[in-house]
């Protein structure tokens, strides 16, 4: 049976756009697999810890006592949700050009040696494999190639670079930019959405 992980990194409630879209897939995504699950982690409104000191030793400890396999285990419980899951969709509103701290530290947690990477006989090797991806990002500004502010977008290059380092490629941006427009009133929110969310539905049915 095919599993979800949906996370939102929102700060905003109602009138977050990453929301609204990623229900949209989610609702979309159950329509076209009945009976399969959700995981969902609301990173935004129920913030992870950043790591620690003492997360790092049980990090790289060959062989963590109770106590450092206690400091590890909300660490493994989100690895296992993402493992347990074979497509993701993850809210990612653009936060000063890159991603919100919520998200980079559920980032810091599931990026584990021995978990989601490792080293082999060919050096580093993602241990995270069968995963397709859909990111929804967002932003105020135009950062799309070709535009003036392209170089300033380190959200989607970060992202692929990171999923990548523990072996997850199979990722889809799918962009809801120059917001800015829609939240001071400039365009109709809804004739603006809806192409967008059209993306949104057909990826998830796909």
């Amino acid at each position: 049976m095919s599993t979800l992980l949906h996370l939102d990194s929102s700060p905003r409630g109602d009138r977050s756009i990453s929301r609204s879209l990623t229900r949209d897939f989610v609702e979309a995504w159950k329509e076209a697999h009945p009976g399969a699950s959700v995981i969902s982690r609301d990173l935004g409104h129920d913030p992870l810890p950043f790591v620690s000191e003492e997360w790092v030793a049980a990090a790289f400890s060959p062989a963590p006592t109770p106590a450092e396999q206690a400091t590890l285990a909300l660490s493994n419980t989100l690895i296992d949700e993402l493992l347990a899951a074979d497509r993701w969709v993850l809210g990612l509103p653009m936060f000063n050009l890159s991603v919100p701290a919520a998200f980079k530290a559920w980032i810091d947690q599931i990026v584990r040696v021995g978990r989601t990477f490792g080293f082999g006989a060919n050096g580093l090797e993602g241990l995270v494999k069968g995963k397709k991806v859909t990111v929804i990002a967002v932003s105020g500004g135009v950062y799309r190639p070709g535009t003036p502010y392209e170089a300033y977008n380190f959200q989607e290059p970060y992202v692929r670079g990171i999923l990548g380092f523990i072996g997850v490629t199979d990722v889809e941006f799918i962009v809801a930019d120059g917001v800015n427009d829609v939240n001071f009133g400039k365009i109709d929110r809804a004739s603006y959405l809806a192409p967008i969310r059209e993306k949104v539905v057909a990826s998830a049915k796909a």
